[in-house]
């Protein structure tokens, strides 16, 4: 019967397939089988002392065994077993020079034969359990695999890379408040593995390593200028300066209103304005700003309105307590008067709202000569020298007006007068011919006010006659002074004493004597309602004129500037 003293080896992959040396006795004789457990395998006999066996696959602790005609020999154990397998390193990366410690975790390590990095064996690795080996990477480069090996085969490759000390080559940004939380971008090289990032002496809040090139990381409060520094296995990277900035303030704006257009420049004073990012006014960045030193910025505002906060942003935080008005440009409605002499001085009353914080007031490009705020609907203004006619303007902080026009004018003059000459009753509408009669205040006969005028237009004006006796000078009176006078007569009403002779043929043809007073300029000799075939004015006292056909006893009338006379009869027979 065979006997077994040993298999070797005493273990092997349950897929099998792996040679197995039985040794003993019996086994000279032809065996009927070799099994290990319940499987049978094929085997070659050596010797009568040896036989090689193929593993099965199988799983666990089986019995190895041979039979033959005089029966089966005693059982010696033999294992399935896992080959070895990987799940993690710790760490997964160190220096170029070697010597980092190494932690390898998986399963089926208990018979590990080598760890190895890439083609080169660890310096050393001690077997801590099935799941645990600890080894001593030797020197190198790049990326490698690392793998452990046993007598059932080898494991798996897990990543270490070796790396080189960390270069910090920028930071971004580069400064941030003393009570940090800012988010800071590192760029260089060699992150790979980073175990801490320092901020001068104290550690980053958090990082993160995105690449071997990259890393954020989360300021933590601090003051002054620190060094950044990067440490990882192959070591600490040279600091790159990061500057605290202390939080500013704002504690005055001026002007402190402006247009809703925007568009207004703006000093803003306070401290920690150095590095500012921004000006803000209510939720609109400033159109532009400039700082000017640590403690002074100017800026543009945008548009705008209301009463808005400014707030000044930078790295070391935002500052308030500050606000800007944004009001209406003022607006005109009238003036009054709309017009004056060319010389100046005339005041001028200027009606519309808005006008409380007037600047300014300008006749055109030219500004008033003095003007006073009464109200926030009224401003008094003297105007400059002109000419023609220009667009009369309020400046306040919030802008400039709309424009009303007003026109400076000569001293009227006038050309003629038509008629010359009316009656004492006056009433008589006269008809001015001249220039510079826009805006006109007055139209005198003498010393007499006009019953009633009206400029038509600047050479042009027709008034009524007052009453008045003799010839006086008419005038007309503007902002820019009052004409040279035109004459203008009052001729008296004419009376209408007697005719002579006092009938004639009906035919007409009868030349009659007319006798009376104030006959001078009279325009018409009237029988009945029929006009004289011809008069003529011999004198003031005397007409002679020649009878039109006519019926019957009818009255004559004679008519002149100064009325109309009658008073006598013709009879026609």
């Amino acid at each position: 019967m065979p006997t077994i003293t040993s298999v070797s080896p005493t273990s092997g992959p349950t897929s099998g397939g792996n040679s197995v040396v039985i040794t003993g006795t019996g086994f000279a004789f032809v065996p009927t089988t070799v099994r290990f457990g319940a499987n049978a395998t094929t085997f070659t006999i050596n010797s009568p002392t040896q036989i090689t066996a193929i593993a099965p696959s199988g799983t666990g602790t089986v019995q190895v065994t041979v039979s033959n005609s005089d029966g089966t020999s005693n059982g010696v154990p033999y294992t399935f077993a896992q080959v070895p397998s990987l799940t993690s390193l710790s760490p997964t990366g160190g220096p170029a020079a070697g010597g980092t410690p190494v932690t390898l975790t998986g399963s089926s390590l208990s018979g590990t034969t080598a760890v190895n990095f890439g083609a080169t064996p660890a310096v050393s690795f001690t077997v801590v359990s099935d799941t645990q080996v600890t080894a001593v990477a030797p020197p190198g480069a790049g990326t490698v695999q690392v793998t452990v090996t046993t007598p059932l085969g080898s494991s798996n490759g897990l990543p270490f890379t070796y790396v080189g000390v960390p270069v910090i080559v920028s930071i971004s940004p580069s400064s941030g408040p003393v009570s940090g939380g800012v988010l800071v971008s590192l760029t260089g090289s060699g992150f790979t593995g980073a175990t801490a990032v320092n901020f001068g002496a104290t550690p980053a809040t958090f990082f993160g390593v995105l690449s071997d090139t990259s890393i954020i990381a989360i300021a933590p409060p601090g003051t002054g200028t620190v060094a950044v520094t990067v440490t990882a296995a192959a070591g600490t990277s040279a600091g790159v300066s990061f500057t605290y900035v202390p939080a500013p303030t704002l504690t005055s704006i001026s002007p402190t209103t402006g247009p809703v257009t925007g568009g207004t420049t703006v000093t803003l004073t306070g401290t920690g304005f150095t590095g500012a990012t921004a000006v803000v006014f209510g939720i609109l960045p400033a159109t532009s700003f400039t700082v000017n030193s640590p403690t002074q910025i100017t800026a543009v505002t945008p548009v705008g309105i209301g009463t808005v906060p400014v707030t000044v942003a930078t790295p070391g935080g935002i500052a308030t307590g500050v606000s800007f008005t944004y009001v209406l440009p003022p607006i005109l409605f009238f003036l009054n008067p709309p017009v004056g002499p060319q010389a100046g001085g005339t005041s001028v009353t200027l009606t519309g709202v808005g006008l409380s914080a007037t600047t300014g007031v300008n006749f055109g490009a030219t500004p008033a000569a003095s003007f006073t705020v009464v109200s926030d609907s009224q401003v008094t203004a003297v105007a400059p020298p002109g000419t023609g006619t220009v667009q009369v303007t309020v400046t306040t902080s919030s802008g400039s007006s709309n424009g009303l026009p007003f026109t400076y004018v000569g001293i009227p003059a006038i050309v003629s007068i038509s008629p010359n000459f009316g009656p004492v009753t006056g009433g008589v509408v006269v008809s001015l011919t001249g220039s510079g009669f826009t805006g006109a205040t007055a139209v005198n006969f003498g010393a007499t006010p006009a019953t009633f005028f009206v400029a038509l237009s600047n050479t042009s004006i027709i008034a009524l006659a007052p009453p008045g006796t003799g010839t006086v000078p008419v005038t007309v009176t503007t902002a820019a002074g009052t004409s040279a006078g035109v004459s203008f007569t009052y001729v008296p009403a004419p009376t209408l004493t007697s005719i002579s002779p006092t009938t004639g043929p009906v035919t007409g043809g009868t030349t009659v004597t007319l006798t009376g007073t104030g006959f001078t300029g009279a325009t018409a000799v009237f029988f009945g309602i029929l006009p004289a075939t011809s008069f003529t004015i011999n004198s003031s006292t005397q007409i002679t004129a020649v009878t039109p056909v006519g019926l019957g006893t009818v009255p004559v009338t004679v008519a002149t500037p100064g009325g109309i006379a009658t008073g006598v009869f013709y009879t026609y027979s």
